[in-house]
């Protein structure tokens, strides 16, 4: 009897060791972006061939973060062109293996509308996949939804447009997603009219069956196509999101402002109406709080009445930590005021007792202490040049531009284009892919940035041109100490990604314009 009960708790461990290595859609297990029981690489070079694990070459551009489940990596890339373009509509689902990165198969998913190609801000293979182990749903931006079985077959499909920038996921037998209920104009974009749509025509959230793909719910109180829902939980146990609406082009929806839903039904528990929002954030709940970032503050939202209860100044009386020439000098001040709120876009990421962000008009990662209020800011380097026998050189200041002209492209004065070499945007075959010319900066600014992964100690933050700085997220004081490490994912100008950072089994993940990237031993 001992025997059985022995071999039972073994499995049972088994079981949920294996389970813990899964990343089974875009915010990892939890959706949550976090997986706090582990411990991923923290320096590499895909550049100098440096603690990499194995890369494939792909035949085109893909956007879309890693999914993986056991053995099998599951991601999407656009359908492979034969000529400069900047318009695309049809990707290829793959599945690889996650020990040496071989094709086991790949399926083609046809699209219905074009999108811009390689944009900033998304494109028709923009969305990760997501799999419970069974089967794995495949997103084509461009209107279709199809889910296969892990050996490759297709299981159903469904037309649907769906937001190229958001993070579906599951939430018991229901598939999540941002849903477009109008299509994009005919140069692949989604410039909103100047005029009042119809309740039919706003963009919802919408959840299908994911054993058939047929519509189980859709929300009633809009959302946008730059809002970043993350499966939650109320304290008596009830699944919720939070949901944004606003942000440019005048969107439809209204009122502005967050709403939480109950992720069984799809209705809407409290609104909070906020004049002005942008909503292109990730918004999470910490100590009964749903913590929102609008009009240059940090605000504290009481889950169970949506009420603000506080709030504080990301610019009034910050601490910043920035390089010099010959060091590094710490600053309290105040910092300038700009129309877009203080965050990049889709940048932020809470860990614990600590709400990190990305500046949108400075090079400075934010973190705020959600507990006290304080407000800290790191700078960081925006362009690494990093080359076999070389040391490696960065771009930290504008002065830095004019420091190294022999190496510094001639670009605009914009911090989104401080670089030494811009991205290419050329992909394996020659072809030139470039839907959106805001391609070629280097991530910081206005952009649709990579929503950050925290694994174990560390804060893994990505930026388009391939840098990924690594981040001591629990550090006593955010300065270069906390600094862990500055990787990348290939060499300057042709490691263009949009791709979060996905975890397994102690390697990590990534997609850029050529290649998928193990990283690890």
């Amino acid at each position: 009897m001992k025997t059985k009960f022995r071999i039972t708790v073994f499995f049972l461990l088994l079981a949920s060791l294996t389970n813990a290595q899964n990343w089974p859609q875009a915010g990892g297990p939890n959706g949550t972006f976090i997986i706090d029981d582990a411990n991923a690489p923290t320096k590499w070079s895909v550049a100098l061939a440096q603690n990499i694990a194995w890369k494939t070459t792909l035949p085109e551009l893909g956007q879309s973060s890693v999914t993986i489940w056991e053995d099998k990596v599951f991601f999407t890339i656009n359908k492979p062109v034969e000529a400069d373009t900047v318009l695309a509509k049809d990707i290829l689902a793959y599945c690889c293996s996650a020990v040496d990165g071989s094709i086991l198969w790949t399926r083609e998913i046809p699209g219905i509308y074009p999108l811009k190609i390689a944009s900033s801000w998304g494109d028709s293979s923009g969305l990760p996949a997501v799999t419970d182990g069974k089967q794995v749903a495949f997103f084509n931006a461009s209107g279709v939804i199809e889910s296969f079985d892990m050996e490759g077959n297709r299981i159903w499909r469904r037309e649907a447009l769906s937001s190229y920038r958001g993070s579906p996921f599951l939430v018991g037998n229901k598939l999540i997603y941002m849903q477009m209920n109008w299509p994009p104009d005919e140069k692949g974009g989604y410039p909103h009219p100047k005029e009042e749509l119809p309740f039919s025509d706003w963009t919802q959230m919408q959840a299908v069956d994911f054993n058939t793909g047929a519509p189980l719910w859709s929300t009633q109180c809009g959302g946008n196509i730059g809002s970043q829902p993350m499966p939650l939980k109320l304290a008596d146990g009830r699944d919720v999101f939070l949901v944004g609406r606003g942000g440019g082009h005048e969107p439809p929806e209204k009122p502005l402002g967050v709403s939480l839903v109950d992720a069984n039904d799809g209705s809407e528990i409290w609104k909070l109406p906020i004049e002005g929002y942008e909503c292109r954030q990730t918004m999470p709940i910490h100590n009964g709080y749903a913590l929102v970032i609008h009009d240059e503050a940090h605000w504290w939202v009481d889950i169970q009445t949506g009420k603000v209860s506080r709030k504080v100044s990301l610019l009034q009386n910050v601490t910043v930590r920035k390089k010099k020439r010959n060091g590094w000098k710490t600053e309290s001040t105040s910092l300038e005021a700009n129309p877009r709120s203080e965050k990049s876009d889709q940048s932020n990421l809470l860990v614990e007792d600590y709400h990190f962000f990305r500046s949108y008009i400075y090079n400075y990662l934010g973190r705020v202490n959600v507990n006290t209020g304080k407000v800290e800011y790191l700078q960081l380097p925006v362009s690494l040049l990093r080359e076999p026998d070389c040391p490696d050189e960065l771009i930290w200041n504008e002065s830095d531009l004019a420091s190294k002209p022999e190496k510094t492209f001639n670009v605009p004065t914009d911090i989104s284009y401080w670089t030494f070499k811009t991205n290419r945007m050329v992909n394996n075959r020659g072809f030139k892919l470039l839907g959106d010319v805001r391609s070629q900066g280097n991530g910081w600014g206005h952009f649709a940035a990579q929503i950050p992964t925290a694994i174990g100690p560390h804060l893994f933050v990505p930026i388009m041109n391939g840098m990924v700085y690594v981040i001591d997220w629990n550090a006593d004081v955010l300065d270069e100490k906390a600094l862990v490490a500055i990787n990348d994912l290939g060499p300057l100008g042709e490691a263009w990604t949009r791709s979060n950072l996905s975890y397994s089994n102690g390697k990590l993940f990534a997609q850029t314009i050529r290649e998928i990237v193990c990283i690890g031993e």
